[in-house]
């Protein structure tokens, strides 16, 4: 096809907008403004090194190059197109499913994170397609986007499977991935924002944290979840130290 660069660049934008913005916001907030006060809040007590930050960041940004050729090519290609489950009026569907099209999505990315980030930690593939994302052993929010090209294929193939798979409204896709990128970087943010004992209540044993995310990098091993808990808690790849060691993090 030939590519609409007009629109890859409107596309690109977006993607790019969303991860500059908020992470950069964040950045300043927790790394820059509030850092002397909540140093010692902080879940790993040492800060990445610059070289960290530069690194992610410029991973991060070959992501976001990669991520806009996607809706290019389902969207707006006229040949592609007509075989997704796009569609364009709320009222098709009705509001009711409008809505309840968020769970869903976020339990079908769940799930296709939590196996394809499994499946990329076997010893066959870390090397080529995941040590990038791991080289950030203790990460900052630069990191939300920074994959082995590769791995950014597999990463933004969860927009295919929506396309191909549920009726989605073109704002789903917007909004999803809004709220996927803001949790995203406070998986990554380095301090954890939900409360004392939220790992082991009924609702938050089954949430992922920052705490727990934290641990998948530093430890290479377990808590291979993105917004739950669910397949880590049934396959047993659960950390046995993550409810200590939220509850550590958050008693200082």
């Amino acid at each position: 096809m030939d590519i609409q660069f007009d629109k890859y660049f409107l596309v690109l934008q977006n993607i790019a907008t969303r991860y500059y913005l908020l992470g950069g916001l964040v950045f300043l907030l927790f790394y820059v403004v509030l850092k002397n006060k909540i140093v010692h809040k902080k879940i790993q007590l040492l800060f990445p090194k610059k070289s960290d930050y530069l690194r992610e960041i410029g991973y991060s940004t070959f992501t976001m190059l990669l991520f806009a050729f996607i809706p290019v090519f389902f969207i707006f290609n006229p040949a592609v197109k007509p075989y997704t489950t796009l569609y364009q009026n709320i009222s098709d569907y009705g509001w009711v499913y409008y809505f309840a099209a968020f769970p869903m999505m976020f339990v079908m990315h769940d799930t296709y994170f939590y196996w394809t980030h499994r499946i990329m930690h076997h010893k066959s593939l870390f090397n080529v397609m995941h040590l990038v994302h791991h080289k950030s052993t203790n990460p900052s929010p630069w990191a939300a986007y920074a994959f082995h090209p590769l791995e950014a294929i597999v990463e933004v193939g969860i927009f295919a499977v929506f396309l191909f798979t549920i009726p989605v409204h073109r704002s789903h896709t917007i909004i999803f991935f809004l709220l996927s990128i803001m949790y995203n970087i406070y998986g990554h943010l380095g301090w954890e924002l939900y409360p004392k004992g939220f790992s082991k209540n009924w609702f938050g044993k089954w949430i992922n944290t920052s705490v727990n995310h934290n641990q998948h990098h530093k430890y290479f091993k377990g808590n291979y979840g993105l917004y739950f808990l669910f397949w880590d808690r049934i396959m047993g790849t659960i950390r046995p130290d993550y409810g200590e060691a939220f509850e550590e993090v958050k008693s200082r």
